[in-house]
């Protein structure tokens, strides 16, 4: 170190899990100008230290390098979580109550907004505005966004401020609901939930910067110092620039928009052009793509119709545009990133990027993966395709007895098949792990017990989902660092803690490698660095 400046940060504890082969364990980490200088012993530490260096000694804590989120909405959560929460509504008469709640201190004629309403809330009968007139009545605004944020629930005076009073053409697989030809407030897919949402309440730009930077700070103190974000729409630019410059953002960003079946050549070329933005510690670098809705809402892709007759059709009402689309922006080196989560979906997906001309810079995407075919497991290392995964979809929304909605409506041979995050990860495939926050809890301490328990962390009285498709510690781990980092072509700069990486780092009470999940979900977190710098220290 004599040779070189001192490390502005040197962070010391009693394990560091450095995934870095060459030298596997540590116990102190030196860090200058944002890089990785040095990892070593503890005895190595007052050879390095010199004026200014700052050391940070956790003691018994693990460090790891930073943690990764694959697949997040930190600028669309911004609207899609505000009002109440709604996401530990389990019967019709908690979500009478909670909307009551909720509206109880509002100003007469304002809008009541929840989200994150499991449709499991509804028992088994058919998804309309019903409690939402139960509990304020026909005359209030309503707006509900469902747990997969693929789908919303209105109220009568929502849909009449709108004017929807019957069905409406989409580009895509969207739908607006109907019984008997009068609409239901059940609105699937973003076109159709787009015709009530144009009329919410606008929060200002201060509003909307002050909760973004609340949204990456909460990220930050669970370990997170990255993310893959799956949207750049609206006023992601203005949003995100304005923040990082006034304030550092405490989590890098890495930004895919979106690409729609609306969109012709001249927003693919767009979506081209945009790969050149970025900032400090963000950047665009993807295209979002969706082949398909959701199982809960009847509009995934699926080879045979689910048990309502339903998710036979994709979101591409053409396929073929899909495949031309990701084409073209393959042919620009723009890595695609698409969800997927029915077997047609997952299917036409991998026959496209089977398809292509050239090998991309950074591997192409699928999101999701829901039920899974046999024959198509090892089509992703084949291809060199990453699976981009969320275990606590499975955990929270799916039971082992196949009694919950998404189970119901899949029937047992295809339930049976669900979220096959071990069955990839033996056969080779590159397995990124994520939220998809806010469909589910962004914290990444829960998603990486919940992956290998195939349960929710904290129940231990709930029996796990296909617990043959558990990942180890080490897997788990693997899947918000040097998997994230090889998903994202980075594996040379990120996803370990050696000379040359980036300096992003997640400590940790307990051991992640050592300690039960339960525990491990519950584990403090003293520090999180981005980039060398200290954005969260408890």
């Amino acid at each position: 170190m004599t040779s070189h400046p001192a490390p502005q940060l040197v962070v010391v504890a009693d394990t560091v899990h450095t995934l870095d082969p060459a030298r596997p364990t540590a116990q102190a980490v030196a860090i200058t100008d944002g890089t990785v200088t040095a990892v070593g012993d503890r005895a190595d530490v007052a050879g390095w230290r010199g004026k200014g260096t700052e050391v940070v000694d956790l003691g018994r804590a693990t460090l790891t390098p930073g943690l990764v989120d694959g697949h997040t909405h930190p600028v669309m959560g911004v609207d899609l979580t505000a009002g109440t929460d709604l996401s530990g509504v389990r019967t019709r008469d908690d979500l009478v109550r909670a909307l009551r709640a909720g509206a109880r201190n509002l100003p007469r004629g304002s809008w009541v907004r929840g989200w994150g309403l499991d449709p499991n809330a509804f028992e088994g009968a058919p998804i309309t505005h019903a409690p939402l007139v139960d509990a304020l009545g026909p005359d209030v605004p309503a707006h509900v966004v469902m747990f997969d944020a693929h789908s919303a629930l209105v109220s009568p005076r929502a849909l009449e401020i709108a004017g929807v009073t019957g069905a409406r053409p989409f580009r895509s697989g969207a739908q607006v609901v109907l019984a008997d030809g009068t609409p239901t407030g059940h609105l699937l897919e973003l076109e159709a939930m787009d015709l009530v949402s144009a009329h919410l309440p606008a929060d200002t730009p201060q509003q909307r910067r002050e909760r973004f930077l609340g949204i990456l700070r909460g990220m930050a103190a669970t370990g997170l110092t990255a993310a893959n974000v799956m949207d750049f729409e609206g006023d992601s630019r203005d949003l995100v620039s304005t923040v990082a410059a006034e304030h550092e953002l405490p989590v890098r960003l890495r930004f895919a928009p979106f690409v729609m079946p609306a969109h012709g050549r001249e927003h693919l070329r767009h979506v081209v052009d945009l790969q050149r933005l970025g900032g400090r510690r963000w950047d665009v670098d993807g295209a979002k793509f969706m082949i398909d809705g959701t199982v809960d809402g009847g509009t995934a892709w699926l080879e045979e119709a689910d048990t309502h007759g339903e998710s036979t059709t994709p979101f591409w009402p053409d396929p073929r545009e899909y495949t031309e689309a990701v084409a073209f922006l393959a042919a620009h080196d723009v890595p695609t990133v698409t969800h997927a989560i029915g077997d047609a979906g997952v299917r036409h997906v991998l026959r496209t990027i089977a398809g292509l001309d050239r090998q991309p810079r950074v591997p192409h995407r699928v999101e999701h993966i829901e039920t899974l075919p046999d024959d198509l497991v090892g089509r992703f290392a084949e291809l060199d395709v990453t699976a981009s995964m969320q275990p606590t979809h499975c955990t929270h929304y799916t039971k082992a007895d196949h009694s919950d909605n998404w189970s119901q409506r899949l029937g047992k041979v295809r339930a049976d098949r669900a979220f096959r995050t071990r069955d990839l990860r033996e056969a080779g495939a590159r397995l990124a792990l994520g939220s998809d926050w806010p469909v589910a809890p962004y914290d990444p301490r829960a998603v990486i017990a919940d992956a290998r328990l195939r349960r929710t962390a904290g129940r231990p009285e709930e029996e796990p989902v296909l617990p043959g498709q558990a990942l180890s510690a080490r897997m788990a781990l693997e899947g918000y660092t040097t998997e994230a980092a090889r998903a994202a072509g980075l594996e040379g700069v990120a996803g370990s803690l050696r000379p040359g990486a980036r300096a992003d780092l997640s400590a940790f009470a307990l051991d992640p490698l050592v300690v039960g999940p339960d525990e491990f979900a519950q584990s403090p977190v003293p520090l999180t660095v981005v980039a060398g710098t200290v954005v969260h220290r408890n």
